[in-house]
């Protein structure tokens, strides 16, 4: 590592933000450093609660986060938010409408506000996520809230990356059957119907009711439970921390915890192999051998998954 490196690390471990923002900085543009500094950070790593917060554009994710960070602040806890913004088209930066709502919480020392592009990664995260998610657990904060992009129903990623997940919807919004078509249902940990001043907010939640009824797996041993808010105004929130605490306690008590982490590890660990893997076939002779493998199954001299074999042994 350079020089500049170690001093981010350590910086970053004892809370600087302006630390914390260049490491990030550094994993987003796919910096050379990066694999030293994954390896500085691995010691200190695994304390957050990871708190994932999904759903389509408009049910009010962003400011459903906003209240949640003013109700952890009031328990003192150090809270990290990592929004995932849409790319912009012409720079490929985050377009940063996360941060507009959440205005009120830039001068608190104890909140620190990341915006990241999504740069054309589906799941409603950003490809580098999981190594931004170890930058912040190990600067030591409190809880990470992930705010996922709003890609509707290709959203499911989240839950990978998320010690609890929130699914948001809202009344009017049709979301009770999209969130059946996209399997939503079945990532969601705790579901939250939004904006429930509107008309439809008890139809929706009983919907919801009786769809998670429908698919309950006793063998999971957590129901996921719904809770009505006006996050614009506050209230519910409360019960919604508490459901959130809750799943946590039943999180660790279950041993679900280490299962779920471990999980994550394995996907991250999985998704760099096959990147650099990438990168090899990308380069020098693995490009030749790949062309040449290419022809000779365009041909119809050998099927494309002996070539794919022998492309990975020699990898």
């Amino acid at each position: 590592m350079s020089r500049d490196v170690p001093t981010l690390v350590e910086g970053a471990r004892n809370g600087r933000v302006r630390d914390i923002a260049r490491l990030i900085s550094l994993i987003e543009d796919g910096s050379p450093e990066v694999p030293a500094l994954m390896r500085a950070l691995a010691p200190t790593s695994g304390r957050a609660s990871i708190i994932g917060i999904t759903g389509s554009p408009g049910v009010g994710k962003s400011t459903t986060t906003a209240a949640l960070i003013t109700a952890m602040r009031a328990r003192g806890q150090r809270v990290v938010v990592l929004a995932v913004d849409p790319s912009s088209p012409f720079s490929g930066g985050a377009l940063l409408g996360d941060r507009i709502r959440m205005q009120q919480h830039a001068t608190d020392e104890g909140v620190f506000i990341r915006s990241m592009a999504s740069r054309g990664h589906l799941g409603g995260l950003s490809a580098t996520t999981p190594q931004a998610l170890r930058v912040l657990d190990a600067a030591g904060c409190d809880v990470v809230l992930i705010e996922t992009v709003g890609v509707g129903q290709s959203e499911i990623e989240v839950a990978a990356a998320a010690d609890t997940t929130l699914v948001l919807l809202a009344p009017g919004m049709g979301d009770s059957i999209q969130a059946a078509k996209a399997g939503i249902l079945e990532i969601g940990d705790v579901f939250v119907v939004n904006k429930a001043d509107r008309d439809g907010a008890d139809s929706t939640v009983r919907e919801l009711r009786n769809m998670i009824a429908l698919g309950e797996n006793p063998e999971r041993g957590w129901k996921p439970p719904v809770v009505k808010t006006v996050a614009s105004t506050g209230e519910g929130v409360d019960r919604l921390v508490t459901a959130i605490d809750e799943h946590r306690s039943w999180l660790q008590a279950s041993g679900e915890l280490e299962v779920r982490r471990v999980r994550r590890a394995r996907d991250e660990v999985e998704a760099l192999a096959v990147a650099m893997l990438r990168r090899r076939l990308a380069a020098g002779e693995g490009s030749e051998r790949l062309s040449d493998a290419a022809a000779e199954v365009a041909a119809g001299r050998l099927d494309p998954h002996t070539a794919a074999a022998r492309l990975v042994e020699g990898a």
